[in-house]
């Protein structure tokens, strides 16, 4: 088999976990990223020496330790693309992480409770559907993405089936699933006889009939758990469905309003499955991103989104905080987190409103809401910011903040609100405790960035008094930049700024007077008083300011 062809079918790395995962498997090291192609499934075991493999996702049986590292890097040296073994001591982690930097394989932990057998079945369902999906392999990994993020929502057991009940993606589980569940996703199918059950049940009736979420109640003498489901629509036509099937706890309230967006969501997705054509979600996600920038008339973007260009609308970007820099090595983690919280938002997003949009530009998700109402539609933005930011940590364990635009005018102005909420959310990501914010909540804070940003720009309006000041500090780190900063920012309440800096009054004293004639600036003058502080928070950062003002 050429590279060509099996580019064209291979699943990939991103795949293998999107569809997998915890608590089966979980990525050590990925150095050349998670779009690393996977051709076959093999098993090494460990009294075998190493065949020759052609970008193989190879499974090391019964080897741990130094034997299982021998044979991941005598994998790695015959060709392989990725290497799985299980692992139990951090020393391990240490040590596949070396192994992968110095090979570029990509190596994945397998859990010690795991089966070979299962994993092996399990990873070559993945790359079989992969083929069977060409070109579309990316595309199912969004939907086991979207699965997931259902899952999450709802505290359920998600399944996505097109319209022939066949299943395309899952949610990855370690809770109780019925009957159902098991054979579905065993067989990649829903068994004939439960089909039967819930057409005579008028099930599949009702997810034909409209966009309502249907309830399927618990039928323990046939192994069946209570479900909630939703066709996926576009117009009349019926592409699919997903279904979400109580575990152990009850599904979540608001479950079914997950369901309402997932199902928009999902729709999108479907129909590049069965067209092949240029994606339209992508095409509109393109969109607007560049109206954002300014680089597309308004008129043209809402006529492809089909909104109304006049109506009122808001701007909301989010972010995620990456933890600390982590090289290469953190890059693809922060990547599945961020491709998390898109998925997240989008649910959300269109839950609420049927055309907004959602699109990552950077390292921030960007959502518009069209067609709000002029009076509440800020509050409305901020309520369902407020709503994607508390699942982003209850459900998804991850650390989202959120910042809103004001309301503008027109599609027109979303530019204006996109650069609104960037500036609300730099003061949020500086920490304080906000979640969510808005322009109303940080004014004085975005005001400050602009003016230290127009100080900065402009080197001329800058005082050398206090550049020398800052000159002293640094050859003699005599702290009288903190002094006069905490005196500054208590509005000259010297026993305030003493105790910020846990000096005694008298010191601070001193150290004030000794600024005064290192730099020749007069603190008794508020006008300079007013411009040294500025300067002095331009090269200390904005965050400069002493506790408890």
């Amino acid at each position: 088999m050429n590279d060509t062809v099996r580019s064209a079918g291979a699943a990939v790395v991103r795949q293998l976990l999107l569809a997998l995962g915890d608590p089966v498997i979980g990525l050590v090291a990925a150095p050349e990223g998670l779009d690393v192609e996977i051709n076959d499934v093999v098993i090494l075991d460990a009294d075998d020496e190493p065949d020759p493999y052609r970008g193989d996702l190879v499974l090391i049986i019964g080897g741990r330790g130094r034997r299982g590292h021998r044979l991941a890097r005598a994998a790695a040296g015959r060709g392989a693309a990725v290497v799985a073994l299980k692992t139990e001591h951090g020393e391990d982690l240490d040590e596949l992480k070396r192994i992968a930097e110095d090979t570029g394989i990509v190596v994945l932990g397998v859990r010690p409770e795991v089966r070979w057998a299962q994993l092996d079945a399990l990873a070559r369902g993945v790359v079989a559907d992969a083929r069977v999906m060409v070109p579309e392999a990316g595309r199912q990994a969004d939907l086991f993405a979207l699965a997931q993020t259902v899952a999450a929502l709802t505290c359920g057991i998600v399944s996505i089936e097109d319209s022939a009940n066949r299943v395309l993606a899952y949610s990855r589980s370690d809770d109780e699933v019925d009957e159902l569940r098991r054979l579905s996703i065993l067989g990649w199918q829903g068994p004939d006889d439960y089909l039967a059950l819930l057409r005579e049940w008028g099930v599949f009736d009702r997810l034909r009939a409209g966009d309502e979420v249907v309830h399927i109640d618990e039928r323990p003498e046939r192994g069946i758990r209570r479900r909630l489901a939703i066709g996926i629509r576009v117009d009349e036509r019926l592409l699919g469905s997903i279904w979400v099937q109580e575990g152990r706890e009850p599904l979540a309230a608001g479950a079914a309003n997950a369901l309402v967006g997932a199902a928009r969501a999902a729709a999108l997705q479907l129909v590049r499955r069965r067209t092949g054509t240029s994606p339209d979600l992508e095409f509109e996600q393109s969109l607007f991103r560049r109206m954002l920038e300014g680089h597309i008339a308004p008129r043209t973007f809402a006529d492809n989104i089909g909104a109304d260009p006049d109506g009122p609308a808001v701007v909301a970007a989010f972010a995620l905080d990456a933890g600390p820099a982590g090289g290469d090595a953190g890059r693809p983690a922060f990547e599945m987190r961020r491709a998390t919280m898109a998925s997240l938002i989008s649910v959300h997003a269109a839950a609420y409103r049927r055309r907004s949009l959602v699109t990552a530009a950077d390292s921030r998700v960007y959502m518009l809401l069209p067609g709000l109402p002029e009076q509440s539609g800020e509050s409305i933005a901020c309520a369902l910011a407020g709503e994607i930011v508390r699942a982003a940590g209850q459900r998804m364990q991850l650390d989202v903040r959120a910042a809103v635009g004001s309301v503008v005018g027109g599609l027109h102005a979303i530019a204006q609100s996109r650069a609104e909420a960037d500036q609300v959310l730099d003061i949020v990501l500086r920490g304080g405790g906000r979640r969510v914010a808005t322009i109303a909540d940080v004014r004085s804070e975005v005001l400050l960035s602009e003016a230290l940003a127009l100080l900065e720009q402009n080197p001329r309006l800058r005082d050398p008094r206090i550049t020398a000041l800052l000159a002293y500090e640094a050859e003699h780190e005599s702290g009288l930049v903190a002094s006069v900063l905490a005196y500054l920012g208590t509005l000259g309440n010297v026993r305030a700024a003493a105790r910020s800096l846990h000096v005694h009054p008298n010191t601070l004293r001193y150290r004030l007077k000794r600024a005064e004639t290192v730099s020749g600036i007069d603190l008794a003058d508020p006008h300079q008083c007013l411009f040294s502080h500025l300067q002095l928070l331009l090269e200390n950062g904005p965050t400069a300011v002493p506790p408890g003002r």
